[in-house]
């Protein structure tokens, strides 16, 4: 066929032409194995045990990016009224590829990787050796042009000339924000963060902003900006994509189940490195066992997801290692550890009246720092194979402004009646007044009165 189709719940029918280069080429991408491996990880890890409806994948979330690319593309081919195609080429081939290299769980898998040092654990690590080496950079090298693999990669990781292009794969308003903010939204249900995203599309722009180094301008570079009618949609756009961590990226119990799983790799991990396989339950030839032996190859990597995972939860519940087997049965059975929200209490208990003052604001983070520390050494004080309280600390800015430092690039950028470049913050009191989103939690096992009273004196304790 020369049409090749993907019914999409996003984009409805996504197309790809066969007898147009790049779109062959994005075709058979998709049919490549590391691709193919993005089916079996989920895009929202284990959003799923609080939204069961977000069983969407990294598979089905990259073929959306890549049709989102193409919608900005031709904003691009029609403000600058020109058409570059070896810039239009990588973009696109960027834009499809850029989340090859994550793991199982995503991101809860790199925690484990910046705790045990592994390189490949980095989704951006992963990604950038699977597109420069292997199936990725045959199909690229190959079926476009020597070298088109590592331009490929160069974009993803903003090295090389910036040119209007890099917005399409990294902006604020990039086509992988554009469609997992869609996609999330409706995959868990949730009736936070709408966007009118054809408002906006309608209303970007081209524009020159400074960029630099350490605060000093160095030059300019041309990146998307909105027009003054889109102003309200920016909002909305900001506002969302902020709701969408505290309702669902930063929910209290997948934070939990995240925290497990971690666990979970940690200890498997360290007792491979230390000669014990025998204890994790798994046999020699298992994908967990292979990597952990092997942590540096990208064929170990490449076979790991989230089935792997589950899979191997069944197994790890009769290890002879007493957290792999107790944790493997929480996660397999969402028996998980309950939550308490340290911030919440203070900030109960600091500022009652919710009046946000200076003085409370700041002795409200000084008890959650103090708080989380004394826990963290209450549990290592207590030398059991099984963690008692786990804690979790986490924040968001709401947007993030750019400046020569940040790059002007990385903020949104309003386009005046007068044709002046502003920062929306400089037009919006409700991205001006946004705050960071902060969480301080401690977990524990439910039927641990001890944990639950170590964790109400210490916060009583540092509040007095």
């Amino acid at each position: 066929m020369v049409i090749q189709r993907i019914r999409d719940p996003i984009h409805n029918l996504i197309e790809f032409d066969t007898r147009n280069e790049l779109e062959r080429v994005a075709w058979t991408l998709v049919q490549s194995r590391p691709f193919q491996r993005l089916r079996r990880v989920k895009q929202l890890g284990f959003s799923e045990l609080v939204y069961p409806g977000a069983t969407h994948t990294r598979f089905a979330h990259s073929i959306g990016v890549f049709h989102t690319a193409r919608e900005l593309m031709e904003i691009v081919q029609a403000k600058t009224q020109e058409k570059q195609e070896s810039k239009e080429k990588i973009a696109l081939a960027a834009a499809l590829v850029h989340d090859v290299g994550h793991g199982p769980f995503s991101h809860a898998f790199e925690t484990v990787g910046e705790r045990l040092g592994l390189r490949l654990a980095d989704h951006e690590v992963m990604s950038d050796e699977l597109i420069r080496n292997g199936e990725i950079a045959e199909i690229l090298n190959g079926e476009v042009m020597p070298g088109f693999a590592s331009n490929v990669a160069n974009m993803i990781k903003k090295e090389g000339k910036i040119t209007l292009h890099n917005s399409v794969v990294s902006s604020q308003f990039d086509a992988d924000r554009l469609d997992y903010m869609q996609r999330d939204r409706m995959m868990t249900g949730s009736k936070h963060s709408a966007i009118d995203l054809t408002w906006l599309l309608a209303n970007l722009d081209i524009g020159e902003v400074e960029t630099g180094v350490d605060d000093a301008a160095v030059g300019h570079v041309p990146t998307f900006v909105i027009g003054s009618k889109a102003i309200q949609a920016a909002e909305a756009y900001v506002l969302g994509l902020f709701q969408l961590y505290p309702t669902i990226y930063f929910h209290k119990t997948t934070r939990g189940a995240e925290k497990i799983f971690a666990e979970i790799l940690v200890r498997l991990v360290m007792l491979v490195k230390d000669g014990e396989p025998g204890k994790t339950g798994l046999p020699g030839n298992h994908p967990l066992i292979k990597f952990a032996n092997d942590p540096d190859s990208l064929d170990t990597a490449l076979a790991l997801d989230d089935t792997v995972v589950w899979g191997a939860l069944h197994l790890l519940q009769d290890a002879d290692d007493r957290l792999l087997a107790q944790f493997a049965e929480r996660l397999l059975n969402r028996k998980l550890f309950k939550c308490f929200d340290v911030r919440a209490m203070i900030t109960h208990r600091v500022d009652p009246q919710n009046r946000q003052e200076r003085q409370d604001v700041e002795k409200i983070e000084r008890c959650c720092a103090s708080v989380t520390l004394k826990l963290q050494e209450w549990q290592d004080e207590q030398g059991c194979d099984v963690p008692r309280i786990i804690t979790d600390e986490a924040k968001r800015k709401p947007y993030q402004a750019g400046g020569a430092n940040g790059g002007q690039s990385e903020q949104i950028n309003v386009r005046t009646d007068g044709g002046e470049l502003i920062d929306i913050r400089q037009r919006s009191e409700i991205v001006r007044a946004l705050s960071v989103y902060r969480l301080s939690r401690a977990y524990y096992d439910q039927s641990d009165k001890e944990a639950q009273e170590v964790i109400s004196d210490m916060i009583e304790g540092e509040i007095g």
